[in-house]
């Protein structure tokens, strides 16, 4: 994601500064559809544009085209060009947390580092994040108001997404002339959908800078497809409809031709060997592979230490359907409530900020709370490592803070008073509806796109949601005139886990489970509704900024 420079939402457009717009309600001719008046043009606080006048493209321009960098009424389908964009460029968990980075630096966090003390650097009305690994992040607003033993609201999400992850020792030998690449799958990757796909690879690199001798991270990502994982055409029968190819040999992405089409290198080998550095590790990857991540940092071959890097889908996220209502799009679980959760926070923390139509929020300067948003890794294969939601990120980042705020005098009876005036919202995707399989959801259970959040309800534990944390989110959802719906799985299927049982037990906070609803869960790409992004981020922060008088109510 492109940073924003001035600190401003680049997607809100005031309308009346554009002497070529015409006036809301009336009609639009438009050459390129049959309708007269497309439903989303007339969307309250959208750009209205003369079709005619851009006639030589497919589609009317973006908000952008008429855009003034000014915080105003916040419109829940702002969000849907920003987040296609989002999960287009940020492919792997390290691209988007970078991402996330560095638009909350243009709102004015700071970034904090674990290795160094924060008691002279958290304050009141300070905004701040810190990572993880570079795979999680953890962002929080300190209110002006704050006391201590005041509660936090938190929303906990996870950011990485089912993928495939390139092997330690990637080079496989040449087989019938084709280069292949060594995978392993992530969660639950290499199923069916990841057949035929255009597959890009990306990550992280460590370098060694030859200058200093530091170890620095650098990211990478290709900008074209390299890997494709073959599928067998039917003429060969059986084999081509068999259920459970092996992963280990039957889905083996190719990534080149043996010296085909390229001089082999007769110097390449005695340059890995004889640097520094990434010498070993890169006389274990294949060697053109190695070319290509060299030639895309500008660094040699000896300059790289060791890397993690993923294969991941290369087409881009897009509008669908006819009147443009579905996101398709790669790894949406679970960008899409990360990506709304900080984008929830950031607004709920610029004071010019104004509600959405029918939200009274109160003003920033009367926060009394710590706002928190946690992007985890690692959710899809159990959250056990030290940058994933079981880890002790979360309580060890509120502790430090609560401990900075309180000069230093943080005891365990303040740390627990602080947990138990806080809530969280564990901020996981749901299941939508799907209209060709409706006998597989439970009556009345089935969430829908474009219509709001879905709260998650599992009687075995699965999920935190009970009686009082929904009233809770329902009051929020009431003052911000936002809509819940309600997703739980039958008793004949299985339900999935998500990060809030582990952390609300962890701090034994208050909790709930609630997530948007999308299509194709762990498909290598899923679909979710237009303004899901939007009204995410409207729920979210909603309950920023009403914590404190619903929560004043559950006393």
């Amino acid at each position: 994601m492109t940073r924003n420079k001035d600190k401003k939402h680049p997607e809100v457009v005031d309308l009346r500064d554009n002497p070529k717009l015409p006036a809301a309600g009336s009609a639009i001719p438009n050459p390129v559809f049959t309708h007269s008046d497309l439903p989303f043009l007339h969307h309250p606080g959208l750009v209205r544009t003369l079709q005619s006048e851009y006639s030589h493209i497919s589609e009317p321009p973006t908000r952008e085209k008429y855009a003034k960098k000014t915080l105003s009424k916040p419109d829940v389908e702002s969000y849907t060009s920003p987040f296609l964009k989002f999960i287009s460029e940020n492919p792997t968990v390290f691209h988007a947390v970078n991402a996330l980075s560095e638009r909350l630096e243009s709102y004015g966090f700071t970034k904090l580092s674990a290795r160094e003390p924060w008691s002279h650097k958290v304050k009141k009305g300070g905004k701040y994040f810190v990572e993880r690994n570079g795979s999680s992040i953890i962002a929080f607003a300190v209110g002006k108001s704050y006391k201590t033993g005041n509660g936090a609201a938190v929303i906990a999400s996870h950011v990485d997404a089912v993928t495939t992850k390139v092997k330690p020792i990637s080079t496989k030998p040449t087989t019938a002339g084709y280069v292949q690449l060594g995978i392993a799958p992530y969660a639950g990757a290499l199923n069916k959908t990841w057949w035929d796909r255009d597959l890009g690879i990306g990550g992280k690199v460590l370098v060694k800078n030859q200058s200093t001798g530091k170890i620095e991270t650098r990211l990478v990502k290709s900008d074209w497809p390299i890997a494709r994982i073959p599928t067998l055409a039917p003429h060969f029968g059986a084999p081509a409809y068999d259920p459970n190819p092996n992963p280990e040999t039957q889905m083996v992405p190719i990534i080149g031709l043996d010296g085909s089409t390229r001089k082999k290198d007769t110097t390449l080998k005695s340059s890995l060997t004889e640097g520094t550095g990434g010498s070993v590790f890169t006389s274990t990857q294949p060697p053109r592979l190695v070319d290509a991540i060299a030639n895309e940092l500008k660094i040699e071959h000896y300059d790289m230490v060791n890397w993690e890097l993923e294969v991941f889908d290369t087409q881009p996220a897009q509008l669908g359907g006819l009147d443009k209502e579905f996101i398709f799009a790669p790894r949406i679980d679970d960008k899409l409530c990360s990506y709304a959760a900080i984008e929830a926070l950031i607004a709920s923390t610029e004071s010019d900020t104004t509600s959405y139509e029918n939200d009274t929020s109160p003003s920033t300067d009367d926060d009394s709370i710590i706002k928190i948003v946690g992007c985890f890794d690692d959710e899809e294969i159990g959250s056990l490592l030290r940058q994933g939601a079981r880890s002790d990120f979360l309580p060890d980042t509120v502790e430090r803070a609560v401990a900075a705020l309180a000069g230093g005098q943080c005891s365990p009876d303040l740390i627990s008073q602080t947990y138990a005036n806080g809530f969280m919202i564990s901020a996981d995707v749901s299941h939508a509806v799907n209209p060709n399989y409706l006998e597989v959801y439970l009556e009345n259970h089935a969430p829908q796109l474009n219509v709001g959040v879905a709260v998650q309800a599992d009687p075995k534990g699965h999920t935190t949601t009970n009686s009082v944390s929904t009233a809770f989110l329902q009051r929020v959802a009431d003052k911000c005139d936002s809509k819940l719906q309600v997703f739980q799985i039958r008793n004949d299927s299985r339900s999935g886990g998500t990060v809030g049982p582990m952390l609300s037990s962890a701090m034994g906070m208050r909790a709930i489970d609630a997530g948007l609803p999308q299509l194709s869960m762990h498909s290598i790409r899923a679909t979710c509704g237009n303004l899901d992004p939007g009204l995410g981020v409207k729920l979210f922060k909603g309950f920023f900024d009403h914590f404190e008088e619903v929560d004043a109510e559950f006393r």
